[in-house]
């Protein structure tokens, strides 16, 4: 049986280590597979072109990737309300965490 290979996209990219690695994650947290490559290229540069030894962010997930832009973007998910499961307060959709008991949304 032959194994599906993920279709990885690049979502991001940065001179800059710590900022990759925080959109990594943003991305994990909200559920969103993701890897940060080149992270060790910037010794090489001068040798290489500089944009070809940026910091990438990826996901593994070629449907995430929408969803993995308007994270980066700061847009916020819309939608309705959604009912903690934990204590039935109403949250805002661009939560994952009941304000109230801590709980994880329920997706």
């Amino acid at each position: 049986m032959r194994r599906a290979v993920p279709a990885l996209r690049r979502v991001y990219s940065s001179y800059n280590l710590a900022a990759a690695h925080h959109a990594r994650n943003l991305l994990e947290a909200a559920g969103i597979r993701a890897e940060v490559r080149n992270q060790y290229l910037s010794s090489a540069m001068g040798e290489l072109p500089p944009a070809e030894c940026q910091v990438e962010v990826w996901v593994l997930r070629d449907l995430e990737f929408e969803k993995a832009n308007d994270i980066l973007r700061g847009k916020s998910p819309s939608g309705p309300p959604w009912r903690c499961a934990g204590c039935g307060e109403i949250c805002e959709p661009q939560f994952t965490q009941c304000w109230r008991c801590g709980a994880t949304r329920e997706v």
